[in-house]
C-alpha cells in the first residue's frame, strides 16, 4: 500500500488540471494564430477598397501577428511548470520530514505575464488606428480639420 495516497492522488489531479488548462491555452493560441492568417488572407487575396483593408489589418492590431504565439508559449510554460511542480511535491510527500510551504513565486510570475497581456491586448483595442477617422464626425460638420487630421 502506498503511505498517503490519497495526498499522492490530490497531487496527480492537480497536475492533471494544470496540464488539461496550459493545452487548452494552447489550443486556444492555435485558433488565434489561424483566425490571424485567414484575415491577413482575405485583407490581400481580395481588391478591397482603402477603408476595407484598413478595417481588415485594424482587426489584427498592432501585435495582431504574436498574440496567439505568446498564448501557446504561455500554454507551454504552464505545462513545464505543472510538471515541476507536480515531481517536487511528490518527492515532498515521500519524504519523513515536514516541510513548509515554499514559495508561490513561478504561479504569481505566469498569472501577472497572463494578466499583462490581457490587459495589453485590451488596452490596445480601446486605442483607435491612425487614420481610422469615424466618417459620421466628418458628415456631421466636424469641420476640416478634425477629418483630415
Amino acid at each position: 500500500m502506498i503511505r498517503g495516497y490519497s495526498d499522492h492522488a490530490a497531487n496527480e489531479r492537480t497536475f492533471l488540471a494544470s496540464v488539461r488548462t496550459g493545452i487548452a491555452v494552447i489550443a486556444f493560441g492555435f485558433v488565434i494564430e489561424k483566425f490571424n492568417l485567414f484575415v491577413l488572407t482575405m485583407a490581400n487575396a481580395n481588391a478591397l477598397d482603402a477603408g476595407r483593408r484598413l478595417q481588415l489589418e485594424r482587426l489584427l492590431g498592432p501585435l495582431g501577428r504574436y498574440d496567439g504565439l505568446a498564448l501557446i508559449l504561455l500554454g507551454i510554460a504552464l505545462v513545464v511548470v505543472a510538471a515541476t511542480r507536480f515531481v517536487r511535491t511528490g518527492q515532498l510527500l515521500d519524504d519523513q520530514e515536514t516541510h513548509s510551504i515554499g514559495g508561490v513565486r513561478a504561479e504569481l510570475l505566469l498569472s501577472a505575464a497572463l494578466a499583462l497581456i490581457v490587459a495589453g491586448f485590451f488596452s490596445l483595442s480601446l486605442v483607435p488606428a491612425a487614420g481610422s477617422q469615424d466618417r459620421r464626425d466628418c458628415d456631421a460638420g466636424a469641420g476640416f480639420a478634425a477629418c483630415v487630421g
